[in-house]
Formats: C-alpha cells, sequence, structure tokens
C-alpha cells in the first residue's frame, strides 16, 4: 500500500506582527490620509507578508486599523482574533509609548521582560512596532512620537485559557512573537523534523550538533561553536524527543541550548518544555537552592534576577545531568548552554567537543 505524503502545515503570523502591520496600516491614514487594502511588513528573520486590512475607525484623537488573525495550521487560540493598532499624536520627545487596549494584558508581578504596570506586549513586538513608526515618520517627515494602543476584542475572556492570569497578567492577552511567525504546532510533525535532522546529520557525518529552544538562542549556540545549518536541530520544546532519538542514533556531541524558563524545565526533569505541558516547580526548586524566597517566585526569570549566576549554573548544571540520564549510556557526550533574552550567555555545564 503506497503511503501519503503527510501535508505540510500552513504557518501563521503572531499577534505581534499582526499589531506592527496594522500600526503601518493606521500611520499611513493618519499622516497620509489613505487607507490601504493591505500592507507589508519586514519581520525580524527577513520575511514579507502581506496582511489584509479589515478595520478601520476614526476615533480618540487617532485613527485605528485592524488585522485578522491568522495562526495558519496551529491551534493558537488567537486565532481569528481581530488585532487593532490605534495611533495617535504623542507629547513631543516622548517616542512611542505603549497602551493597553480593551482585551490586552498589563503586567502586575515581577519576573516577565515586561515591566509591572506597563502593557503586555513583550519586547520583539514593541520593536516591530517601533520599526513601523520610524519608517512612516521618515517617509511623511513626521516625528516618531506616536501613542499606540493595542486592543484585542473578547481578548480578556480569551486569556482566561491561557497562563497570563497565573503570571500576574491582567485584563487579558499578551502581544507576542520572536519571529513574527507562527510554526504549525504538530508533535508527531516536529518530532518526525527532528528526527530527520539528525538522520541528515549522522549521513553527512556530523559530529556535532545542537538542540535549542528557539532563534536566540540557537543563534547563540551556532555562533558559539561556528556550527553550519544543518547541524541545527529544530529542538524547540521537544527536548525528550530530540534525545530520545539521538541515543538510538548517535552523534558524537550534543549541545542543548535554551533560555533559564524552559531550561529550568528541563533540570528539573520536564522533557517536554512547552508552557501547558510543563511548569516550574518552585516549591522544590526553594528546597534544591535552599533558598525558601523561590516558593513565592511567579517566573524562573524572576528567581534568575533574585538568586543570580548561583541560579543559572545550577540550571545548567541539572539540565545536562537530566540530558545525560535520556541519552541512557549511548556513545553521546553533551554540554548546556543558558542563555537570556539579549543573547548572553548566563551559564554553561559540560565540555564542548
Amino acid at each position: 500500500m503506497r503511503k501519503t505524503a503527510t501535508p505540510e502545515l500552513r504557518r501563521g503570523w503572531t499577534t505581534g506582527a499582526c499589531a506592527a502591520a496594522a500600526v503601518k496600516a493606521a500611520l499611513n491614514a493618519l499622516w497620509g490620509n489613505t487607507r490601504p487594502e493591505q500592507v507589508t511588513i519586514r519581520l525580524p528573520k527577513g520575511e514579507t507578508p502581506a496582511f489584509a486590512i479589515t478595520h478601520w475607525a476614526v476615533e480618540r484623537g487617532g485613527v485605528a486599523a485592524g488585522i485578522v488573525k491568522d495562526a495558519g495550521d496551529d491551534p493558537d487560540v488567537t486565532h481569528g482574533c481581530l488585532i487593532i493598532s490605534h495611533v495617535a499624536p504623542g507629547k513631543a520627545g516622548t517616542g512611542v509609548t505603549f497602551v493597553a487596549g480593551d482585551g490586552v494584558g498589563t503586567v502586575t508581578k515581577p519576573g516577565l521582560p515586561i515591566a509591572v504596570g506597563e502593557p503586555a506586549i513583550n519586547p520583539v513586538p514593541r520593536q516591530m512596532i517601533e520599526a513601523q513608526v520610524a519608517e512612516q515618520a521618515a517617509h511623511f517627515g513626521c516625528a516618531m512620537d506616536v501613542v499606540v494602543t493595542v486592543s484585542v476584542p473578547n481578548g480578556a475572556a480569551i486569556a482566561e485559557k491561557t497562563w497570563n492570569p497565573r503570571l500576574g497578567i491582567k485584563g487579558g492577552l499578551s502581544i507576542l512573537g520572536t519571529t513574527g511567525v507562527v510554526r504549525p504546532f504538530s508533535c508527531a510533525a516536529w518530532i518526525a523534523s527532528i528526527h530527520r535532522g539528525i538522520d541528515v546529520a549522522r549521513a553527512v557525518g556530523i559530529s556535532h550538533v545542537s538542540g535549542c529552544t528557539g532563534a536566540t538562542s540557537e543563534k547563540i549556540v551556532q555562533s558559539l561553536y561556528d556550527l553550519p545549518d544543518h547541524a541545527m536541530l529544530d529542538m524547540g520544546d521537544f527536548a525528550g524527543g530530540l534525545l530520545k532519538y539521538l541515543a538510538r542514533h548517535p552523534v558524537p556531541h550534543i549541545t542543548i541550548g535554551g533560555g533559564i524558563g524552559k531550561m529550568t524545565k528541563l533540570a528539573q526533569g520536564a522533557r517536554d518544555l512547552h508552557s501547558g505541558r510543563s511548569q516550574v516547580d518552585f516549591t522544590q526548586l526553594a528546597i534544591d537552592l535552599n533558598r525558601s524566597e523561590l516558593r513565592h517566585m511567579n517566573t524562573a526569570l524572576e528567581a534568575y534576577e533574585t538568586v543570580g549566576e548561583p541560579y543559572s549554573v545550577w540550571v545548567a548544571e541539572n539540565a545536562l545531568t537530566n540530558v545525560v540520564a535520556i541519552l541512557n549510556g549511548a556513545a553521546v557526550s553533551a554540554d548546556v548552554v543558558i542563555i537570556d533574552r539579549q543573547g548572553s550567555v548566563l551559564a554553561r555545564a559540560g565540555s564542548p567537543p
């Protein structure tokens, strides 16, 4: 019986990308008196998707444009949501000011990449929005002093299905995305692609591969070891899926890289690092590091900011212990690299090849 090829899953765009594109459209209306039917923006990795504008409003001294989020084939809770960006002139010299509109949350606890009291618009979406403001300001000869209010109708209700309430993000959703792209989430398809990556590495005789949790850690690890692209296995959250296959199909050395949050979960024994399927055990963390205040932490980042280097070193060493345990005696040596959101190395464990 002939096998049927698995259809390629369709990518989508993050809430951050949609908000940035909506800002571009709204500024065209505010400064250029035009309402484009669609706009194209450049994402952090160079993609240039086009976004259809489905909502317009002139209100509160500015203009609002909206885009319906398309998450592709990913089962994203915000798929189909209307992402609205309202832009209005700000005070001279203030630059871009961000405001949480209806359905966008506000940060109320420390430990997140956005300060307490700020709208839950993450750093990369802010950078994408600021880039659009700079581009349009230069085009129209205007100052970059604008107030950007991002809204997601019904976002507060949708946020109840996420981890936002537990993280202290109140009132709605977070505007997210580090690349602007939503990669379709299919466990079987993703793990299969990891397996094929290992197969290719073995076939071409590569002796050192790496699995990283995200784009930032992948970039830093690749640079640290001058690894070719085909040595970079797209691990994502599937540390267990990668390491178990590697144990049966060994490559001489593996570097595991990631941010402090996901790597803390690996250090505590989790094999699937997705936020919906594993969480940091702060009670156990307090016991392991003999720091009682860790029981009350909100995120691993807050724990790191509280304890400092001893925490990141503990994470690296214990993550390595669990990596070696999953490899289960295979002829594979390993090291671990812990990286922050800015791309700085916080800690390393194990010997490089």
